[in-house]
């Protein structure tokens, strides 16, 4: 696959360094103090008790509400290990398919909002082409190790 300047392959690597930048973004901006100490969980908490959807009061309540403090490490470092994943090329498809279902599962839960849903979107868009286009193939730890043929 040719393209202007760069290979299909070296695009796809371009688009996977993007979005893990992306991650790192979201990873950088937080207050981690502020979100360590609940702050984001309980964010999370609010607007899943106010959810349309029963599934995901429940799903919150048995699974986050139990283990605030393990959930905003878990939210916490996932971002900033799909950044580092995703920009160094260091197991791509786990980090990308990682990435896909955090997107999926922020988006189900902020349902109601059209920024963050738009977000979150592009974000796993690009993640399920930069996946099915194997963006390791180019300018990654994956491709110098040989994983993933």
């Amino acid at each position: 696959m040719d393209g202007i300047w760069l290979t299909g392959a070296q695009w796809l690597a371009v688009l996977r360094i993007g979005l893990g930048l992306w991650w790192l973004e979201s990873w950088r901006h937080k207050d981690r103090r502020s979100w360590l100490a609940g702050s984001g969980i309980a964010w999370a908490a609010d607007i899943a008790a106010e959810h349309r959807w029963p599934a995901v009061r429940t799903g919150f309540q048995r699974v986050v509400a139990p283990r605030p403090r393990v959930m905003a490490y878990v939210v916490l470092y996932a971002e900033l290990a799909l950044g580092l994943g995703l920009v160094l090329g260091l197991l791509t498809p786990v980090a990308l398919a990682g990435g896909l279902l955090l997107n999926l599962l922020y988006l189900t839960l902020m349902i109601h909002d059209w920024a963050e849903q738009g977000q979150n979107g592009m974000m796993a868009l690009i993640s399920v082409v930069a996946l099915f286009g194997m963006s390791w193939q180019s300018w990654s730890a994956d491709a110098a190790l040989g994983l993933f043929g």
